[in-house]
């Protein structure tokens, strides 16, 4: 099990606190844009492209990636909409171990996070593989449903929650920074919770290229 990232609470603090306007809701919304796909695992497959290693380009069925190491991640969640969930337990594969075996060519700086119907969302490689950061399938010992990202859900606990893309179909290397979805309609490049990054007109000239 691994602890929160560089940019949330100091490691091995379990206390509960919120980043600056959050609350805790009663429930777990529900909120994306557009419709909740209707998934056939049988067809589905995760594509690993861009900057490479080797220049090379993966794809993986669904019985592939359940075969990677599985690890569990104990991490809160802040939405941009200013809830927050507490203490999830989520399963699935850590994006550093997922790196490792295809790993980014040594010049990337950011990811790419593609989703079903064309969505994305972009971190930089340092949020990437941050510890607690994971492709999960799983959340406190059940499977997630289709509304919330099944069957497989990038989780950056540290950054805003639109960042944590829902249904994944692909990752991309990148050897820039490229805005993603909701970066391009007026969201913060960067989200980071704990620094409350919401939207593009905090951002300073560093925090991404331009609209």
């Amino acid at each position: 099990m691994t602890t929160p990232g560089p940019d949330g609470p100091p490691r091995g603090f379990r206390q509960r606190r919120l980043p600056p306007g959050q609350y805790v809701p009663r429930g777990w919304p529900v909120l994306h844009y557009g419709r909740v796909p209707q998934t056939d695992v049988g067809n589905w497959d995760l594509r690993i492209f861009g900057a490479t290693a080797d220049g090379g380009e993966r794809v993986l069925k669904h019985p592939e990636l359940m075969e990677l190491p599985q690890s569990e991640v104990l991490a809160d969640f802040h939405c941009v909409t200013k809830f927050s969930m507490l203490d999830n337990l989520w399963r699935g594969v850590r994006a550093l171990d997922l790196a490792q075996v295809w790993p980014p060519h040594e010049s990337v700086t950011h990811v790419m996070i593609w989703a079903e119907y064309g969505y994305s969302a972009n971190v930089a490689l340092t949020d990437f593989l941050a510890d607690d950061s994971i492709f999960a399938y799983a959340r406190n010992g059940e499977e997630l449903t289709a509304e919330h990202g099944w069957p497989l859900r990038y989780v950056c606990p540290h950054l805003y929650a639109w960042k944590s893309a829902k249904w994944v179909r692909a990752v991309e290397y990148l050897v820039g920074d490229r805005r993603g979805f909701w970066e391009d309609r007026g969201y913060h490049n960067r989200g980071r919770a704990w620094d409350e990054q919401r939207y593009s007109y905090q951002e300073r000239p560093d925090d991404g290229p331009p609209l």
